[in-house]
Order: C-alpha cells, then sequence, then structure tokens
C-alpha cells in the first residue's frame, strides 16, 4: 500500500495547538484534520516544480511545500480546492513554516469533516455560548422598533451570521468568529450602560449586534468550506456600507403599515431612531483615517467604538499568547498590529496557601 494511503495513528491536533507546539519543540508527531483551502503549482529557482498548499481548520492555516519527488505530491496536487484530509506526519520547524515528513493522508469521512468545520468541542461551546448571550442581550431591549429589528435579523441571518468571521487576519479569524466579536461587544455595551446609565441602552445594544453585519459578506463562509470568500459587494463596498444597507432593508421589511400606526405615538421618533442607529454603524470605526464615513458624534457612538476596539484589541493579545514566541519569561514578540511586544499578565491574587 503506498505510505501516503497508509493509516497512521498519531494524537489529534489543532492547526494552532500544532505551530504553537513546533514553535517550543521544533519537531513532533501529530495528525490534522483539514481542509485544502489554496493551492499553487510552482518552481523553484532551479525548474523543480513544487505544489504550495494551505491547509486549513477552523483555528487557522498552514501552508506547506509539497516537491514532485514525494509520493503524496500526486494527491495533493489532483485534490480539488476544499477536499477534506486527515494528514499525518513528523512536523519539524523550519524558518520556512511547518515542514512535514513520513506523511500520511486520507480523505476525511463525512462525520470527520463536519466536525472538522464544527471546530473543537471547546470552541463550538464556546460560540454557543457567545450565540445564547446575544439572543439574551436582544430580549432585554425594550424599544419595541428595535426589539423587532433585532429579532428579525436574528431569524433571517443566523446561518450566515454564525459561520461569518469578524476580520482576515487580526481578531476573531476564523468561521464563526463574527458571532464571539458581536457577543463581546455587546457585554461591553451593557456594562457601560450600567456605569453610564445616561446611554441609550436599547440603541448600543442594537448598533453592537448589527456594527460589524456587513462582514457576513467581506468575511463570509459557504456552508461547507473554511475558505473565507472573497465576493464583489465585499471588496467594492466594505462591510460599514453593506451594514447600513442591510439595516435599512431590515427597517423597511418591519415597518408595516400597522406598526407604522402602531409606533407613531412612540418617542424618539422611528425615523429619528433608525438615523441614530444607522450612525452607530457608520462611525463604529472611530474616524476616517480607519475607515468610518463620519466620526463618532453621539454618546452611544462614542461607546460602541471603544466597546469594538477593546473586545478586538483584547482577542489581539490572547492570540499573541497563544502563539507569539517568548522573549523572555515573561514578554513575548509582537504580533501586528499591536504596537509593541507583549508582557504576560498579572495572575489575580490567590490567597491558597
Amino acid at each position: 500500500m503506498p505510505v501516503f494511503f497508509r493509516r497512521i495513528i498519531m494524537e489529534l491536533y489543532s492547526v494552532i495547538s500544532l505551530t504553537t507546539g513546533l514553535a517550543a519543540q521544533s519537531e513532533l508527531r501529530a495528525s490534522i484534520a483539514v481542509q485544502l483551502t489554496q493551492k499553487a503549482l510552482r518552481t523553484t529557482k532551479s525548474g523543480k516544480p513544487y505544489l504550495e498548499a494551505q491547509l486549513s481548520d477552523t483555528t487557522g492555516s498552514l501552508s506547506i511545500k509539497v516537491w514532485e519527488t514525494l509520493p503524496w505530491y500526486p494527491e495533493l496536487s489532483a485534490a480539488p480546492l476544499n477536499a477534506a484530509f486527515m494528514i499525518s506526519a513528523l512536523w519539524r520547524q523550519t524558518p520556512f513554516g511547518p515542514d512535514p515528513a513520513e506523511l500520511s493522508l486520507r480523505p476525511l469521512t463525512p462525520q470527520e469533516e463536519e466536525a472538522m468545520l464544527a471546530g473543537s468541542g471547546e470552541l463550538r461551546e464556546l460560540q454557543q455560548k457567545n450565540w445564547e448571550t446575544i439572543t439574551h442581550l436582544c430580549s432585554t431591549i425594550e424599544d419595541p422598533r428595535l426589539a423587532v429589528l433585532c429579532r428579525t435579523f436574528l431569524e433571517q441571518y443566523e446561518g450566515r451570521f454564525r459561520r461569518a468571521a469578524a476580520a482576515r487576519g487580526y481578531h476573531h479569524a476564523r468561521r464563526g468568529g463574527l458571532v464571539e466579536h458581536t457577543a463581546g461587544v455587546m457585554r461591553t455595551a451593557a456594562a457601560l450602560c450600567e456605569s453610564y446609565p445616561q446611554l441609550n441602552r436599547d440603541l448600543l445594544l442594537t448598533g453592537a449586534l448589527l456594527h460589524d453585519c456587513g462582514k457576513m459578506w467581506e468575511n463570509g463562509y459557504a456552508e461547507h468550506t473554511l475558505t473565507m470568500a472573497y465576493t464583489d459587494v465585499g471588496e467594492l463596498l466594505g462591510h460599514i456600507a453593506l451594514g447600513i444597507e442591510v439595516t435599512n432593508k431590515l427597517w423597511s421589511s418591519i415597518c408595516t403599515d400597522d406598526r407604522r400606526t402602531e409606533w407613531e405615538s412612540l418617542r424618539p421618533p422611528t425615523d429619528q431612531v433608525r438615523l441614530h442607529l444607522l450612525h452607530l454603524i457608520a462611525s463604529h470605526h472611530g474616524s476616517m483615517e480607519f475607515g468610518s464615513p463620519v466620526p463618532p458624534k453621539t454618546p452611544e457612538a462614542f461607546a460602541l467604538n471603544h466597546a469594538d476596539d477593546l473586545d478586538a484589541k483584547l482577542e489581539m493579545m490572547r492570540g499573541a499568547y497563544e502563539s507569539s514566541p517568548a522573549l523572555s519569561t515573561h514578554i513575548r514578540q509582537r504580533k501586528a498590529p499591536l504596537p509593541g511586544n507583549v508582557a504576560d499578565p498579572l495572575p489575580r491574587v490567590s490567597t491558597n496557601s
């Protein structure tokens, strides 16, 4: 039996745990369940062909070079994009990234592929809890117009929303990451309203829910793939413009004649509520320098900008602690776009003797 079809039983790693493990010990035997998300046939300076393949799971991606002389070259070079494999190898860390030797690969079973797309049990639990946080906070919104808008959004876009990433590289850049980020921003927004009761809680929570909804197209995933697609609308408009458009369409769909009559006596007026919500989406990056067409001009807009930035920065730091090389006992190498090297956080006080 060819080596590239032989089953080798090894410990199953995620992509991020494999790269982290290699950073610590430079060599390990491991299996990874992955999708082939990119591939390109290239040649060396001497004209020898090789395949550059990107392998992805829900935690991240890694690239490997597969030389034409290796027995698994025909299998990977012929595989279509999004083909799913179990890859077992002796992995070594090189200056150019992880390099597999003694490699064995086989297609994933349908059950294994479904589990790979859903992520680890820990990730599934995290994203489910975040989804429950979002639905719970939406259920506490008292303004009937914003309550109906949030409920309609969650019902209409649940699948697309729960698959999307919050970014392409810096934070929550994974399938389901948008739900994680949105829940974090909503939790922070709710906490800010406790400290600053003058804030319009209903408006701020709704803005937190919808501020990045355009990323369902800018950073979206199809139902059965780990490839973050590039779309015409995502590239040509961007998530802020898309978020404004989606919110306007949803608002039009909920403003039936009966509801307009029912909401006519509410204050502030319905059109003002819509306008202020759109401003939150438009200004949540904080300045035109960072992509917002307008800077924040209301208390809720400032609060949303800082809640969004805080959640993103803390996730970037978590990623740095997880994968950045240690420079000393308590210092890790800078990870872009953080402004400097990262120091380990101070642990909470322990009273255990």
